[in-house]
């Protein structure tokens, strides 16, 4: 399930995963798969590390709310509207609640979403900014301190609210963890993952 993040620009925003079954993540109306999210962690890890650090993420953009879909109307099956409605369509809720947890093997999905979540979103480059000097990072029209940023990579890490199923996470995750804790940077200085 997404959390709600502080950011500096807009204040709350919901950050995480929104099905079991798939490891696509949102955060606000912009949408990627946790994969890429690792990738895109894992690089900017590597050095060097500039005071301003600047790349683009490749996500999905959906616009408006109709396409986008009712979160909590899909889980309960009465509002299966838009992309996530779709995805409930594909992958309902699960009937037991301790069958609720992030399936590692949620990449497999990928072609059937995003297959999905191209009848309703735009892709699009987005700017990735590090300002190492003031702790500052931006991801397309959202803004974090370091540590509201940094609680985004934990939940990744965690498996989101549900947690991994079984405590396993996919590879992608492992070895976003290996770069983080070799990386030089400062933007990870205080960044455990356990």
């Amino acid at each position: 399930m997404p959390l709600e993040f502080e950011s500096i620009s807009h204040g709350k925003i919901a950050f995480g995963f929104f099905n079991i079954e798939t490891d696509m993540i949102l955060l606000e109306h912009y949408f990627l798969f946790a994969n890429d999210f690792c990738d895109y962690i894992s690089k900017i890890a590597e050095p060097p590390s500039r005071e301003i650090c600047e790349s683009s993420w490749d996500i999905y953009f959906i616009e408006n709310n109709f396409d986008m879909g009712n979160l909590m109307g899909a889980i309960y099956g009465i509002d299966l509207r838009g992309f996530i409605g779709g995805v409930y369509k594909l992958f309902p809720f699960p009937k037991h609640q301790e069958d609720f947890k992030q399936k590692p093997e949620g990449f497999k999905n990928r072609v059937l979403i995003e297959n999905l979540i191209q009848k309703y979103a735009k892709r699009i480059n987005i700017p990735f900014v590090i300002h190492q000097k003031d702790d500052k990072i931006g991801i397309g029209e959202y803004l974090f301190h370091k540590n509201p940023f940094q609680e985004l990579i934990k939940y990744i890490w965690s498996g989101g609210f549900p947690r991994w199923k079984d405590n396993i996470r996919p590879d992608y995750v492992l070895r976003m963890k290996d770069m983080i804790e070799q990386s030089k940077s400062p933007l990870f200085d205080g960044l455990i993952l356990r």
